[in-house]
């Protein structure tokens, strides 16, 4: 029988924020990013992509682009060895385009030459004609056709209950962009004997190989995927983008090829948030209870499957929030559109749904003449009581009132009293007066589930080993700047009491999956692999050897030294390797009821907001947030999580959106796609409400995506207040706002 291990023996464990083991590097432009790859003899691929959104392709002649000197290959569906399509839960999305292209920016051909100049002016000597489609572009109208991919459906409770306050509203939300700062970059290596070895951003490394190898018509052993250093995903690299052309390209040539998207491409070749349209009505008691809950939710996919029903699902599941309601009756719909693809983005269909649910909180609070945040108290869930959706039992910590109480306690900011203009709203540009200016204060608050749902086999492979350069955690998941990697090391230092911890990322060949680096579940799955695989050892070590303890010295037995750590190595090989699952989950019945979910989280924020209502300007002025975590494992990175999900939120409030023209992006680059920056940031001021779970490592919980969640809803109900505006679709622009 061994004693627990006591995570104090470690100065860098669990509860500690040391340096990264990447930051400094970052720090100082040293870091190996995916785009900073380069191998000697590499060739350069580029794309030819659609300039409409749906196209025949008449003629397709790549003569032209092979003549040029220095062009290796010219590629097409027609030189794809194995299977044509790809795709994740569906392979429904070509290669490259056959016959008629589906989206604006499908690709068409694949080049690869000396260069990146020469590959470019390869694919514009493509000599290529097309006759445009009429683009389907309404999801509204895809739904009417029944272009859809799926239909989620909540029915519980009593259809013909009533409340005496309904409020409705129709809502929209507009297609937000990840905008990673890092670009979509990789480069294919051949092996010589017919494989390939492909190193390109991704969130998944075994998912891509699942989908790489039967389009390239090798076995799986032949290809390999590789992690590389990522600037940032946020979903967008979840799914692939130039992954199959790099292999083919490598494979076509015999030499390694290298791409990279420009900020241009790169708005094309990855997935986006999808839009939302949305219809909503709640009803209630005069004393605020919730009496009935109905949604139509309508998210836009774009023209493939990708991940867009498990997103449609999720804003059905959390169409009610962190809200008791016994009668809930939702119809979603993924429709099927020649818009740009959409996939995963922090939040994953919870967003949505959040801003619709929200509003209609405070239209309910307005109606009811109640504190909208005590109108909030008054319906939360809690951990015991029922999912208002599905009827799930929440099972683990839900401490939604205390995170509600704890926000309601944080001080608000005072009055403005500064001359400075980079107090106002329109910053310097000197547009207004203090006297113009109106405050207001908003509030948003949500739910989301942690780790993959539905049934769906969710695990983690992790190998922790003990060699004479101390402890080795080997994985695949995907570092993508959250620190992953830090919790890791501290994870096993804690377990195993061991300072020296170092993370190796491994390829697809040297170990199992990881799961992908969404849905707020590495630091539980990965990091309760590392727990447990670490755990393991350590119980081995202290029963082979006899001790009580083991700590950067050796083996204790009772307070005596009874090996030294060098003699410990040397008694070994000491490795354990663990598949980590979290708590069983089951796909929903035909109501969409049942045990869908492994865990739940659940945020808070109070926004407060100054407006320039005579020209619809906006500053944020202070955000102040409250967060469900389980237990904080690094309290910096904790709050660099929670910092960056909230300006995410506040983005798509205020400033982001994807601007099409009959399926186009108009505004692909970082000039006219606003993000926000330092200086539309606002004061931050984090807590965390601490109440262990049931099955993360130290009781913590996914800390990633809530915050993008409940920010927006909070910022525009802040301007709603401010201005006394409905506000019914995000982002807020000016005219929305402004007089007149």
């Amino acid at each position: 029988m061994t004693t627990a291990p006591t995570i104090e023996r470690v100065t860098s464990g669990i509860g500690t924020s040391p340096v990264r083991p990447d930051g400094v590097l970052k720090l100082r432009g040293r870091f190996a990013y995916a785009s900073d790859m380069h191998i000697d003899g590499m060739l350069w691929g580029a794309t030819l992509r659609s300039p409409f959104a749906h196209a025949k392709i008449i003629r397709l002649d790549i003569g032209p682009a092979l003549a040029m000197a220095g062009v290796h290959a010219v590629l097409t569906q027609e030189d794809v060895p194995g299977k044509l399509n790809f795709g994740q839960a569906v392979q429904d999305q070509p290669v490259l385009a056959d016959g008629e292209t589906q989206f604006w920016g499908e690709p068409i051909a694949i080049v690869a030459a000396d260069d990146l100049k020469t590959a470019q002016r390869a694919v514009a000597a493509i000599d290529i004609e097309y006759e445009e489609l009429e683009p389907l572009v309404d999801s509204e109208l895809a739904d009417t056709l029944d272009s859809v991919t799926c239909r989620p459906r909540i029915r519980r409770g009593d259809p013909d209950a009533s409340g005496e306050i309904v409020v409705e509203g129709y809502y929209e939300v507009g297609q937000q962009d990840q905008a990673p700062l890092g670009n979509e970059a990789g480069v294919a290596i051949p092996d010589g004997e017919g494989g390939v070895d492909l190193h390109a951003t991704t969130q998944w490394v075994h998912e891509d190989h699942a989908q790489i190898y039967p389009c390239l018509g090798l076995a799986p052993e032949q290809v390999r995927c590789h992690p590389v250093g990522m600037g940032g995903a946020f979903g967008a690299r979840e799914d692939m983008s130039m992954h199959i052309h790099l292999c083919m390209l490598a494979l076509a040539t015999g030499r390694p090829v290298k791409m990279m998207f420009d900020r241009a491409e790169g708005f094309v070749g990855h997935v986006h948030r999808h839009p939302a349209k949305m219809w909503f009505r709640h009803e209630a008691n005069r004393d605020g209870k919730l009496v009935k809950v109905e949604a139509k939710i309508i998210l836009d996919g774009g023209p493939y499957r990708a991940t867009s029903d498990v997103v449609t699902w999720n804003a059905a599941y959390f169409s009610v929030g962190p809200y008791v309601c016994d009668n809930v009756f939702v119809d979603a719909v993924a429709a099927r559109t020649n818009n740009p693809p959409a996939g995963a983005m922090r939040g994953f269909g919870c967003v949505q749904s959040a801003f619709a649910f929200e509003t209609q909180m405070d239209r309910l609070a307005a109606e009811l003449q109640l504190d909208p945040l005590q109108l909030r108290r008054l319906n939360a869930l809690e951990a015991g009581q029922p999912n208002s959706t599905t009827g799930q039992i929440i099972v683990g910590s839900l401490p939604t009132t205390r995170v509600l109480d704890e926000l309601a306690s944080m001080p608000l900011p005072p009055e403005a009293t500064s001359d400075d203009p980079r107090h106002f709203p329109g910053g310097t540009g000197l547009t207004t007066t203090g006297a113009d200016i109106k405050r207001g204060v908003g509030y948003g608050v949500t739910i989301k589930n942690l780790a993959f749902s539905e049934g769906f086999d969710d695990y983690a492979d992790v190998r922790v080993v003990l060699n004479d350069t101390g402890v080795e955690v080997h994985t695949a998941a995907i570092e993508v700047g959250q620190g992953l990697v830090t919790v890791l090391q501290q994870i096993a230092r804690s377990v195993l009491g061991i300072e020296q911890v170092n993370v190796v990322s491994n390829d697809t060949s040297r170990i199992g999956s990881a799961g992908s680096t969404s849905a707020s579940r590495q630091t539980q799955m990965t990091g309760g692999g590392a727990y447990h695989a670490a755990t393991a050892l350590r119980e081995e070590i202290l029963e082979r050897l006899g001790g009580d303890d083991l700590t950067n010295e050796g083996v204790w037995s009772e307070g005596s030294l009874v090996a030294t750590l060098p003699e410990v190595v040397a008694a070994g090989p000491w490795e354990h390797e663990i598949r980590f699952r979290h708590p069983e989950t089951f796909p929903p019945d035909e109501n969409g009821q049942g045990d869908m979910h492994a865990g739940f989280a659940v945020a808070a924020h109070r926004a407060v907001v100054d407006v320039d209502q005579e020209l619809g300007l906006v500053r944020v002025v202070q955000i102040d947030t409250v967060q469900d975590v389980g237990r904080v494992l690094n309290p910096d990175a904790a709050v660099g999580q929670i910092e960056g999900g909230t300006m995410q939120g506040v983005g798509l409030a205020v400033l982001e959106e994807l601007v099409l023209d009959r399926g186009r992006i108009v505004n692909s680059n970082f000039t006219d796609y606003l993000l926000p920056t330092f200086l539309d940031a606002p004061h931050i001021e984090v807590r965390f409400v601490e109440e262990p779970d049931h099955w993360g490592p130290f009781g913590a919980k996914g800390i990633g995506e809530p915050p993008t969640i409940s920010a927006t809803p909070a910022v525009v109900g802040a301007i709603r207040d401010a201005t006394g505006r409905a506000l019914t679709r995000v982002p807020v622009l000016p005219q929305d706002i402004a007089l007149g």
